[in-house]
C-alpha cells in the first residue's frame, strides 16, 4: 500500500479473519496485527523470485558439463564444504 496505512485488527479479530486477512495480502495490501493496540506485526504479500511449478520447471533452461556428476567433481565440492570423503 503505496502512502496508505495499513490496516489494523487485533489478534482476535486475525485470528477470526485470518483467510479474509490472507486474501487481501494475496491482492497486494499490508495488514498490521496488534496486541493491546500496539502493532507486533505486519503481514505483506510475498514476491516469488522465479515461477516454478514442480519437478522439471528448469527442464530445457540448464545444461549441465559431461563431467558434472563424476568423482573428482564431487570430491571437490566435499572438500569446499569440508565434508571428510
Amino acid at each position: 500500500m503505496v502512502g496508505n496505512a495499513a490496516e489494523q485488527f487485533n489478534i482476535h479479530e486475525a485470528k477470526t479473519n485470518l483467510s479474509r486477512i490472507v486474501e487481501r495480502v494475496e491482492r497486494g495490501e499490508e495488514i498490521v496485527i496488534s496486541r493491546a493496540g500496539h502493532p507486533v506485526a505486519k503481514v505483506v504479500p510475498l514476491v516469488r523470485r522465479a515461477d516454478r511449478t514442480g519437478r522439471g520447471s528448469l527442464r530445457g533452461a540448464l545444461t549441465l558439463g559431461a563431467g558434472w556428476d563424476s568423482d573428482e567433481t564431487n570430491e571437490a565440492i566435499a572438500d569446499e564444504f569440508g565434508i571428510p570423503r
